[in-house]
Formats: C-alpha cells, sequence, structure tokens
C-alpha cells in the first residue's frame, strides 16, 4: 500500500480555513486543479456516503465518497472511487490542526492507496504535489490576499 502525506501552514485561523473546505462539493472554490463539482442524487454534500463527481483541469472526472466530516475536529475523510489513475482501495484525510501561536493553521493531507508496484511512487509523488500542496497553496494564497 502507497501513503502520501503532506502538510504545511497557513496564516489563518482553522475556523476560518474550514470554513472555506468544510463543503464536500465545494473543491472548486478554492482549488485550482478543480473545475466543477456535483453530488450526486441530489444529497446533501455533509452527508456521510454522498457521492461528489468532479472534473479536474485536464478534463479528468473523478468520483469520491464523503467517509467522514468532523466540525469539532476539523476534518475530512473520503475514498476515491473512480479516477483515470491505476489506484484502489483509497481512504484520504484532510486535517485542520489550529496553532494558537499566530492564529494559524497546520494542515495536514494523508491518503493510502494500492497501485501497481512500478507506478506506485510516482501516483503518490504527483498526488502530494498537485492535490496535497497544490491546495495547500492555494489555501495561502487566498487568506494571503484577505
Amino acid at each position: 500500500m502507497a501513503t502520501v502525506t503532506v502538510s504545511s501552514v497557513i496564516d489563518a485561523p482553522a475556523s476560518e480555513v474550514w470554513a472555506c473546505i468544510r463543503d464536500f462539493n465545494g473543491l472548486p472554490d478554492w482549488h485550482p486543479r478543480m473545475v466543477k463539482s456535483e453530488i450526486e442524487g441530489g444529497r446533501p454534500s455533509c452527508e456521510i456516503g454522498c457521492v461528489r463527481k468532479f472534473e479536474i483541469a485536464s478534463g479528468a472526472m473523478i468520483r469520491e465518497k464523503l467517509l467522514g466530516l468532523s466540525d469539532r475536529d476539523y476534518s475530512v475523510t473520503y475514498s476515491i472511487l473512480e479516477t483515470p489513475q491505476p489506484i484502489s482501495n483509497h481512504v484520504a484525510t484532510l486535517k485542520l490542526i489550529p496553532v494558537t501561536d499566530g492564529e494559524r493553521t497546520c494542515a495536514v493531507w494523508t491518503a493510502s492507496f494500492d497501485a501497481p508496484a512500478e507506478e506506485a511512487d510516482k501516483i503518490a509523488k504527483g498526488m502530494g504535489a498537485n492535490v496535497f500542496q497544490g491546495g495547500f497553496d492555494a489555501l495561502k494564497k487566498r487568506f494571503a490576499e484577505g
């Protein structure tokens, strides 16, 4: 099983960052690689088990299922159901940890998944750099601009 963990510090209170990322259907609002998203079946985007289908900038479609959402812990857990990449058994968590020194946020995004051995490292690196760090960089820019 491949794993990837990326962490970053965002110069904004965790409650404000959480308000930005909490909506499971809201990726296009804050992540530059995601261009449109919808929740299948008209279910609420905070309902455990709902499925989002979104398009990334390359045109590829991805489906993900919400496994957990905690306003108390500032965390969201999901799994990829369909992706063009050769992965399975994917589970990821994005968690925010308040940093009281300066009202900042430590953001940690982790994932584990199965992939062909010859592709696992490349997929993990791409996921870490393009999706996780790319999202964190967008959040840092958003909060820096006010």
